[in-house]
């Protein structure tokens, strides 16, 4: 009898890690390989089942068929934002050692549904892939939406990531559940301005000098040395510039190079001008705006306008006329600040509107 008892549970426990394997597989599943789902964004493909991505806004569309959908990505991934058909946007977590499926819709209407997600997180430590979509049985993809014709490349530090956005208070340390990359000026300016995005940004790099490095640099972890691949510290595929040409580029770095009081202006000038040399090269025909802001003040503030201002004055003089500057209006908190002292969700609303008006009009985009 015990041994008996004993073969049934092996039996059983058998069939429980069987479903375990084959829980992505109830339903019709959505390799990532099929062609109709739209990939957005720097996102390595060198195993076609398991693409892998770390940058904010990189994204991951489809149109499909039936009642429901089911995102299959690596357990722990973290955090997305998705939206179907014209529903308000929601948060997807998927913070779980084990978790590696989470429903994203259930019990829609039949028919034909759309889907964007978005993800919305720095993804270098959790090393995110996507692994397919999980719908009803017999549902299907449909050709994807059409993607705007406008198109942009932001390039940044933590602003741009959104850092600490979702947080209220200023001292809060860095939360993956608290950054949310959907709800930036950069999003928000492409959705007011009907465009798409690709986006290059970690918290706290610089151009020639990241958060709390040393007078004279920090050149193994500078935007310089990362804008060249297609993940966040991980040197195995360059990145491919001809997938994506944009008709703008946004800079908005150089907070970081003037941080803790230990910079030195002349190195960044000297940094600044190399990386606009290389976005240049690898974007031969886009418009390139330099940002500022939206949290220097003071004396760095200064500076780094002086600095961009030079940079753009002598890239014109080299006959590159389609280099531009912008300055956001800095934060002085009364409209809140997210953690660690990062705007907040209205502070970048502020900018948002404020970009959308300047491209508007650099761009002829009406």
């Amino acid at each position: 009898m015990k041994r008996y008892t004993l073969l049934l549970m092996l039996v059983l426990l058998s069939m429980s890690m069987q479903a375990s394997k084959t829980l992505p597989l109830q339903g019709t599943v959505i390799l990532p390989t099929d062609p109709n789902i739209q990939y957005i964004g720097r996102i390595c493909f060198d195993n076609p089942e398991r693409p892998r991505f770390t940058f904010p806004g990189t994204q991951i569309n489809c149109r499909f068929t039936g009642r429901s959908i089911r995102l299959w990505a690596k357990p722990k991934s973290g955090y997305f934002m998705a939206q179907v058909d014209d529903a308000e946007p929601f948060k997807v977590a998927m913070m779980g050692e084990r978790d590696s499926v989470v429903t994203i819709a259930t019990a829609l209407p039949q028919g034909e549904h759309t889907l964007r997600l978005m993800y919305i997180i720095e993804g270098y430590d959790l090393k995110p892939d996507f692994r397919g979509y999980v719908l009803d049985k017999g549902a299907r993809l449909l050709a994807p939406p059409a993607l705007p014709e406008r198109t942009i490349e932001f390039i940044g530090n933590s602003i741009t990531c959104g850092y600490g956005n979702e947080s209220i208070e200023k001292t809060d340390p860095f939360e993956y559940e608290t950054e949310n990359h959907y709800l930036t000026y950069a999003q928000q300016t492409c959705r007011s301005l009907d465009a798409y995005a690709h986006v290059v940004a970690r918290s706290g790099i610089g151009v020639y000098r990241s958060y709390g490095g040393p007078k004279e640099g920090t050149p193994d972890n500078v935007m310089t040395t990362e804008y060249e691949y297609t993940n966040l510290y991980d040197r195995s595929e360059r990145w491919d510039f001809s997938r994506f040409q944009p008709q703008l580029v946004c800079i908005n770095i150089g907070t970081n190079d003037m941080s803790t009081n230990n910079y030195d202006v002349n190195l960044l000038k000297v940094a600044y001008k190399r990386f606009l040399q290389q976005v240049r090269s690898h974007n031969p025909k886009a418009k390139i705006v330099l940002l500022c802001g939206s949290m220097l003040n003071g004396k760095e503030l200064e500076l780094v306008k002086q600095t961009l201002n030079e940079v753009a004055d002598e890239s014109h003089k080299n006959r590159d006329k389609e280099v531009y500057r912008f300055d956001f209006t800095p934060q002085t908190g009364d409209i809140g600040y997210g953690a660690s002292w990062h705007p907040s969700l209205w502070q970048h609303q502020k900018m948002a509107g404020e970009l959308t008006a300047y491209l508007r009009s650099l761009m002829h985009w009406f």
